[in-house]
């Protein structure tokens, strides 16, 4: 069956965007103590209060979601629960974040609005490979 060519732009930008996530988690990673210290206050308490499975369940939801958009691309259905441990990742780390970090008031309205951005993204990608899975392409 050929696959829309809507699915495969979808499923390009889906590739792009995770790719930026990693490298956003990957420069995260990377902040050194020094650079800690020139963010402001709030941010610095929220490094600080961030759980270390909060930090494990971002490296579950970028990469999942990276190697879900690969699957995609080569029209594989594994993409489909790739995509599922994605989002369990962004859950997870979200609740990291904003129920026991406060990350809302911490970091402000714009990571909250960000946030919400990546847990619509991410549900969206599960049900883009679901209904791929039902349409017949992704195989």
């Amino acid at each position: 069956m050929n696959t829309p060519t809507w699915f495969k732009v979808a499923a390009a930008l889906a590739l792009l965007w995770n790719l930026i996530g990693c490298f956003a988690f990957f420069s995260d990673l990377r902040l050194s103590p020094e650079d800690l210290a020139k963010l402001p206050e709030a941010q610095q308490a929220l490094y600080a209060a961030r759980p270390g499975w909060a930090v494990a369940a971002t490296t579950i939801a970028v990469f999942g979601g990276a190697l879900g958009s690969i699957g995609l691309l080569m029209r594989k259905k594994w993409a489909f629960p790739v995509f599922i441990l994605s989002l369990l990742g962004i859950l997870v780390q979200d609740f990291g974040l904003f129920v026991l970090a406060d990350g809302a008031s911490l970091a402000g309205p714009v990571a909250v609005v960000m946030q919400a951005v990546v847990l619509a993204i991410g549900i969206g990608l599960v049900l883009l490979s679901r209904k791929g899975i039902a349409r017949g392409w992704l195989l």
